[in-house]
């Protein structure tokens, strides 16, 4: 399978390029550092230097590969907007290559639903929802553009990540995981790449947790 990874480099992306390398893809990782890419002299591994918020710029990396992940993320808190805007890039130049399979991180916390225990939904995730209002703010307005899109799109929602071990974990279709406060960065990567090619996870979320 031919993937396109934004976020190549971050805590998550770099879980991403390993564990599809490892299972046979060739990966283009959209990066503004390639030195800091894993396996960067990797056979199956093609960097590429661009602006993920430019769709023009990204177009080439996107066209004729069989799926695009995007596991963009702030790297300070004063980046309130960068999910959105790279997964509205990302889609823009998807259609203009007519890629159709994307599947985009962003988090469980900014979401309430019937998969939270009840001092989750009340007391744990409003005071979330207070301290980090501009980062879930970017998540929501990110799952709406992706939800719009019209793309063959799963969206991946963990929990608090961590840098912690592969462990078993649990996931959840279109609703929160009861009691899963973390997932492990490297366990969030192995969620991603089974969902790939599973049909049951286009145009649905999916959840994950310990």
């Amino acid at each position: 399978m031919r993937i396109t990874v934004f976020g190549a480099t971050g805590g998550t992306g770099q879980h991403v390029v390993r564990h599809a390398l490892a299972a046979g893809h060739h990966v283009t990782a959209v990066v503004r550092d390639p030195a800091r890419l894993p396996q960067a002299d990797h056979p199956r591994l093609t960097p590429v230097i661009a602006n993920a918020m430019d769709p023009e710029a990204i177009e080439a990396a996107v066209t004729a590969q069989d799926t695009v992940v995007s596991a963009l993320g702030p790297r300070t808190r004063a980046d309130t907007s960068v999910c959105a805007d790279g997964a509205q890039a990302i889609i823009a130049a998807m259609r203009a290559g007519a890629t159709r399979r994307l599947i985009v991180v962003t988090a469980g916390g900014h979401v309430v639903d019937a998969g939270d225990g009840p001092v989750t939904r009340t007391v744990v995730k409003p005071l979330l929802r207070r301290y980090l209002k501009r980062g879930f703010a970017d998540f929501a307005r990110t799952e709406q553009a992706v939800r719009d899109s019209e793309l063959d799109w799963t969206i991946m929602r963990p929990p608090r990540l961590t840098n912690g071990k592969h462990r078993p974990y649990r996931t959840a279709i279109d609703r929160n995981v009861r009691g899963g406060i973390t997932i492990a960065r490297v366990d969030l990567a192995h969620a991603i790449l089974a969902a790939l090619d599973d049909p049951s996870t286009v145009r649905h979320t999916i959840a994950l947790g310990y």
